[in-house]
């Protein structure tokens, strides 16, 4: 396997780096004081949209997208350095690029599964920035780390289907750019293949009888940069048939084809996240000094910089083996890998900024330091997307078969 990058790659990793410094990392302060002074949190804010500007007059902007008709038609393989740098200021970098979740994944459904007309209505305001999205597959009401479980309805009533359900934890619906949700629910619920009885309709946001009834927190943060996670209503939602994604009966499929690479674009940017953990440690070893030597000096602390870094090694190639496999054999050809990077990063970066907050103190709890919010992020991806154990059920059978 050749380890070395591209020249498009490292060619667009020194512009994102570049861009990183001069913008990124200086606005994550001027974020915190210009939203404090907004009527509302969930308001724009200036030097977002400042940013988002110069991402894309440096063409740094949908670059998660391999289409190349729509996105920077980047291979997972090229994707994955530049989404470990995003990483490293995951709130604010992933939004400014246009390469943020829940919308990535959004605009993967539509380039792939959308028609002509769903493509020119949402698809393109979508990947120019203009509007935002969100996924509406999570329930209250059932355990949805299995998602034959859902309950919303979607009923055919003549040339339209009207929605009933409750969703929540529904990433982006707080914006106030959101325009449109992607709802999964049951359009067949009595139907013999449990997996084939869900679709996905789009649903604008403006639709009476949608909802938002309150933004939901994570760990007590509202995630106002990726537009919050809510909890919505779709009371008898009326919506043309038209806006049927795919067949009726793929919703199951489009998910599963949806979340694969949403998978590892989390694990790329949790990479990032361990490698500013890691510089955090770092510097306040060298800049402390306790029981007369320095932090840098105390063997647990000098432990916990060297496992930190063995550990980011070994996931970086894990991660970038799969980006590869999904190059060359498919998404279900790498079905295993992309279930291993999804069980070991999020838990092993959870790790590493937990020893990092226990080196920062008081601080590492504060909101003076990102590593609070880091961790947040970080272990809310053990539950995301399907919580671990689905995927160590799913991983265990397939290894189990070889031997039956």
């Amino acid at each position: 396997m050749d380890f070395a990058f591209d020249a498009r790659t490292e060619e667009l990793r020194a512009r994102l780096l570049a861009f990183m410094d001069d913008h990124v990392h200086p606005a994550e302060r001027i974020v915190h004081e210009q939203r404090a002074g907004l009527d509302s949190p969930w308001e724009n804010v200036p030097v977002v949209e400042e940013l988002k500007a110069e991402a894309r007059r440096q063409g740094l902007w949908n670059l998660f997208l391999p289409d190349s008709e729509y996105g920077a038609g980047l291979t997972n393989l090229q994707y994955a350095p530049l989404a470990e740098i995003m990483g490293r200021s995951p709130q604010l970098a992933p939004t400014v690029t246009n390469c943020a979740a829940p919308d990535t994944g959004n605009m993967e459904v539509l380039a792939q599964f959308g028609d002509e007309r769903q493509r020119k209505q949402w698809l393109e305001p979508l990947l120019a920035g203009e509007i935002r999205s969100a996924f509406a597959m999570t329930e209250p009401e059932v355990a949805s780390s299995d998602a034959t479980n859902i309950t919303t309805h979607i009923e055919r009533d003549g040339d339209e289907y009207v929605v009933t359900g409750r969703k929540w934890y529904i990433s982006g619906a707080m914006h106030p750019d959101c325009r449109i949700f992607i709802v999964m629910g049951k359009t067949d619920p009595g139907g013999a293949d449990i997996r084939r009885q869900q679709s996905m309709v789009l649903v604008p946001r403006d639709t009476p009888g949608v909802t938002i009834t309150r933004a939901m927190r994570v760990f007590g943060y509202e995630d106002h940069y990726h537009g919050g996670h809510a909890e919505v209503v779709f009371d008898h939602a009326r919506v043309p048939v038209s806006n049927l994604i795919g067949e009726e009966g793929g919703g199951f499929a489009i998910a599963q084809a949806r979340l694969g690479p949403g998978r590892i674009h989390h694990c790329m940017r949790l990479i990032g996240m361990a490698e500013r953990a890691i510089e955090l440690m770092c510097r306040r070893a060298v800049s402390r000094d306790a029981f007369g030597k320095s932090l840098a000096q105390q063997g647990v602390v000098q432990n916990w910089i060297a496992d930190a870094r063995v550990a980011v090694e070994q996931l970086r190639l894990l991660v970038l083996k799969t980006a590869w496999m999904m190059d060359t054999v498919g998404n279900k050809g790498a079905h295993t890998e992309i279930q291993a990077i999804k069980i070991a990063t999020p838990r092993t970066v959870v790790g590493i900024l937990d020893r990092a907050i226990q080196l920062y103190g008081a601080g590492g709890v504060s909101q003076d330091f990102p590593l609070a919010e880091l961790y947040a992020g970080a272990r809310t991806l053990m539950i995301a997307d399907g919580p671990d154990e689905v995927h160590q059920r799913s991983l265990a059978r397939r290894e189990l078969k070889k031997y039956r």
